[in-house]
């Protein structure tokens, strides 16, 4: 039977998991009323490894000024503190990994990135769809759930990062069994590239699934070079595993930073994704309050609303700007999501011949199968409207008047 999820459902969650919670909250298992301390996790993930080297570039105001936010601001519950402890030990542990095969084997560094496909645009725009179609090219290169949550291989042992991925997926669908509904999360699928820089703790991931308002002021007002220059290096450590000719990589998150893209990874096309606004955005509100759910019991709809609304503008005017003073528009690639589900191989077949690519009748053979296997309400149906977060149409339309300038320009 088809699941049907509403915005309004994010704070329903399971029975055992608000069970877990009321009993955790007196008591202190696994360290879940225990503040988060940098030395601690920095610690832990050493002795997990038996590593010590966090390279040259870490840089550890990032971690401190974003646990100080999970301390002080985001009241987690306990599954959610224990889930986030976890997080950030694993990304201590695939900085001491990286670091390890850096030395190891310097030719992974000495590789040339390979040519990027680069899709940005608001959340909910179809980015997920033309990433999972794009990359049923064998040319092309995605960035696997899998590996996005541990690029690096163990340097010892057996590699166990697949099977560890399948159980966080099916953690999730334990936790919040409607989610997926909203947004697939499938271990061996397509993933945002986003958690690449999450290593480097300079990334949005922490205010999507968090309230961190005072991580996220710091983040806006800093640069983030080394995330971007750090996200290369491992997106050379994923090609070195594994090879192909082009790289498909998708985030919102990269339309703040499209100035450090262009720096730090080469050869790009940029694939910039448009819905009407009355649409993508209560999409995108309904799916960060499911999401931030998993991780605290007070989950402020106002609050989210109101942040991201602004953070998404901010976005926006950063990509206008930058293509706007760039000397490389015809880099630009411009996808319209009407388009886009109506005639998805039209749309692929454009892309591929500004890119200078060729689409064989083969390769839209197995995007035409994905597609249908991916099918829109494949985990159900997901129902939302402004209204649910105190907005209204006219109110969406008006905020966001500089994007809806800079499409008309388009047109």
């Amino acid at each position: 039977m088809s699941r049907s999820i509403h915005a309004s459902d994010f704070n329903k969650m399971p029975t055992w998991f608000k069970a877990i919670n009321r009993t955790w909250k007196f008591t202190y298992p696994l360290g879940t009323k225990i503040k988060l301390n940098k030395d601690e996790l920095i610690n832990s993930a050493r002795k997990e490894t038996g590593l010590h080297d966090l390279g040259p570039d870490f840089w550890d105001e990032p971690l401190e000024k974003l646990i100080y936010s999970i301390n002080e601001e985001a009241n987690l519950h306990p599954i959610g503190r224990f889930i986030s402890r976890k997080r950030l030990i694993g990304l201590l542990v695939t900085r001491l990994q990286a670091e390890w095969w850096f030395r190891k084997e310097p030719g992974i560094l000495e590789q040339d990135l390979y040519p990027v496909l680069m899709i940005a645009g608001l959340q909910r725009t179809g980015t997920t769809k033309l990433q999972r179609l794009l990359s049923c090219d064998p040319d092309i290169r995605s960035v696997l759930s899998w590996e996005a949550l541990n690029p690096a291989p163990p340097v010892k042992g057996i590699d166990r990062r697949i099977r560890f991925a399948k159980t966080s997926e099916q953690a999730l669908k334990y936790m919040a069994p409607g989610f997926f509904a909203i947004h697939p999360v499938e271990h061996q699928a397509q993933e945002e590239d986003i958690l690449l820089l999450d290593v480097s703790f300079m990334s949005t991931t922490p205010e999507a699934t968090m309230q961190v308002p005072a991580y996220a002021a710091w983040l806006e007002q800093t640069d983030q070079s080394l995330a971007y220059a750090y996200g290369a290096k491992l997106l050379k450590l994923l090609q070195w595993q594994r090879s192909a000719k082009y790289w498909v990589l998708k985030s919102p998150h990269h339309l703040e930073f499209f100035n450090l893209i262009d720096q730090h990874y080469g050869d790009v096309y940029y694939l910039w994704t448009h819905r009407d606004l009355v649409s993508c955005v209560p999409s995108f509100l309904s799916m960060l309050a499911h999401g931030q759910a998993i991780f605290s019991d007070t989950v402020d709809i106002n609050g989210i609303s109101e942040h991201w609304m602004k953070k998404t503008r901010y976005m926006l005017d950063q990509a206008i700007s930058f293509r706007k003073k760039t000397l490389k528009k015809e880099r630009f690639i411009d996808i319209h999501y009407d388009h886009f589900i109506g005639h998805s191989i039209e749309t692929i077949r454009s892309v591929y011949s500004k890119a200078g690519m060729n689409l064989d009748k083969a390769v839209a053979d197995l995007m035409i199968s994905s597609e249908k296997k991916n099918h829109k309400g494949k985990y159900g149906t997901h129902h939302y409207h402004a209204s649910d977060f105190g907005l209204n149409e006219d109110g969406i339309r008006n905020h966001y008047q500089n994007y809806t300038k800079f499409l008309e320009e388009l047109n």
